[in-house]
């Protein structure tokens, strides 16, 4: 299985915690190099210092993603809750649009939020890869799907046009009924399947991880680390209870 690294933190309120963090990043992706890893990296950008300033979470980006592609190795820059969408989505645009940075970033959407389709139409447009997930954030009704059949219908809408795409795309779900509709797709449209990977949480569903793997299928494991797990852990609760019984449903699953 491969693996996304991400470093917890979010929010940082001031500049030097936001280039501490990225020092992190830059770390991780030598150290990837040097020991040989099937890793990559993933990124918030309020870690960043996005909320301090858009133009500071930027340049780190650019720095992140340019050091990522002399490596040979990808940046995703994880989506947070609806306000950042379309701050988080011009960022990475304009990264990718420079020679040094193209193809090293990517983008997580979210299949709960309206405007998802749209969003996702226009990145692959510009060849830039996708992660899709369901959405973890609670979004007011204006912005956001909220009954779980309408986002699941929404989920495997956007996922059939990233398996269609010849961009690498990830499908980022532990849902297994909605897994095995997308394989079902798949073996419809002829899709190979190294086109693509389903990623899921390390420790969550490992018996279905390993099918998937024995199956011929890529994997990716989502594998959060760090000190400030405790708040994002309560934040993550906090805005959405489900969370937890999710986490408590799964966890033991071996």
């Amino acid at each position: 299985m491969a693996v996304t690294l991400d470093s917890l933190g979010e929010s940082v309120t001031t500049e030097a915690e936001a280039h501490c963090a990225a020092d992190v990043y830059h770390q991780l992706l030598d150290l990837i190099a040097e020991r040989k890893l099937n890793a990559n990296i993933s990124v918030k950008l309020t870690q960043m210092g996005l909320l301090i300033s858009p133009e500071l979470a930027e340049r780190i980006a650019e720095s992140l993603t340019r050091h990522a592609k002399a490596l040979g190795n990808f940046v995703r820059i994880d989506m947070e809750d609806s306000t950042l969408t379309q701050t988080t989505l011009d960022i990475v645009r304009r990264v990718h649009a420079q020679a040094e940075s193209r193809g090293a970033i990517g983008v997580v959407i979210q299949a709960y939020l309206y405007r998802s389709q749209a969003d996702i139409e226009q990145l692959l447009a510009d060849g830039i890869r996708v992660r899709l997930c369901k959405g973890a954030y609670k979004e007011p009704l204006e912005v956001a799907f909220p009954r779980k059949q309408d986002v699941n219908e929404s989920y495997l809408r956007l996922g059939r046009l990233l398996l269609e795409s010849p961009l690498h795309n990830a499908l980022a779900t532990h849902d297994e009924a909605i897994i095995t509709a997308l394989k079902a797709i798949a073996r419809e449209e002829k899709i190979d399947a190294n086109r693509f990977e389903f990623q899921m949480l390390y420790g969550i569903k490992r018996d279905l991880q390993r099918r998937l793997v024995q199956e011929g299928y890529n994997v990716r494991v989502y594998v959060p680390f760090g000190s400030d797990w405790y708040p994002y852990f309560m934040r993550r609760l906090a805005e959405r209870p489900a969370n937890l019984m999710f986490l408590a449903r799964n966890f033991f699953r071996s």
